[in-house]
């Protein structure tokens, strides 16, 4: 039976990607492969991100989109929180009012952060890291990281005006830049 028919019938059909399948998009500051889109998932576009070291996304936050982080391999530094002051520069010193700071997470560490709330991941080691990404409302994220990696992948220091530029497109205002060796 074909998947139309299936529709058809009022029978619908997973999806199921094997490990090391899925549309590959990257560049030498990150690698992300697109496991499940908006073609597939009305909640959710998940993606499997492998972040190098030295690479610093920079803390940013959405007013629409919620997201979830999972540590597969290696350590990143993780922030998820409102800080007393956002500074323009190192999100790594950062405080909430609360007292929290910035964590090395591990794998097996979640993330999740909901809409309003400033986040950043960076790897500061000298081993790649890897994590399963999840952004919500799909398919806001699979676009912004297909434009991203396209201007990352020109020779030399990021574009930060066309970051900035891209980034206001898709609901990210950014709080610190984003780094990348």
């Amino acid at each position: 039976m074909t998947t139309t028919e299936g529709l058809a019938e009022g029978l619908a059909e997973g999806l199921l990607v094997p490990p090391g399948q899925g549309r590959v998009v990257q560049t030498t500051a990150q690698r992300v492969t697109f496991k499940v889109t908006g073609t597939h998932s009305r909640i959710a576009s998940t993606f499997e991100v492998e972040v190098p070291p030295g690479f610093d996304v920079g803390a940013h936050v959405h007013t629409r989109s919620e997201e979830l982080f999972y540590v597969l391999e290696g350590e990143l530094d993780v922030l998820a929180f409102e800080p007393l002051i956002r500074t323009p520069d190192n999100w790594q010193k950062w405080e909430s009012s609360s007292g929290t700071r910035v964590v090395r997470a591990t794998p097996g560490t979640v993330i999740v952060v909901p809409p309003g709330c400033p986040h950043a991941f960076a790897n500061p080691t000298e081993t790649p890291a890897k994590m399963f990404f999840q952004a919500s409302p799909p398919p806001d994220h699979e676009r912004y990281f297909e434009e991203l990696l396209e201007i990352l992948g020109s020779d030399g220091p990021p574009d930060h005006e066309a970051i900035e530029e891209l980034r206001s497109r898709y609901d990210i205002e950014q709080l610190t830049p984003l780094k990348h060796r």
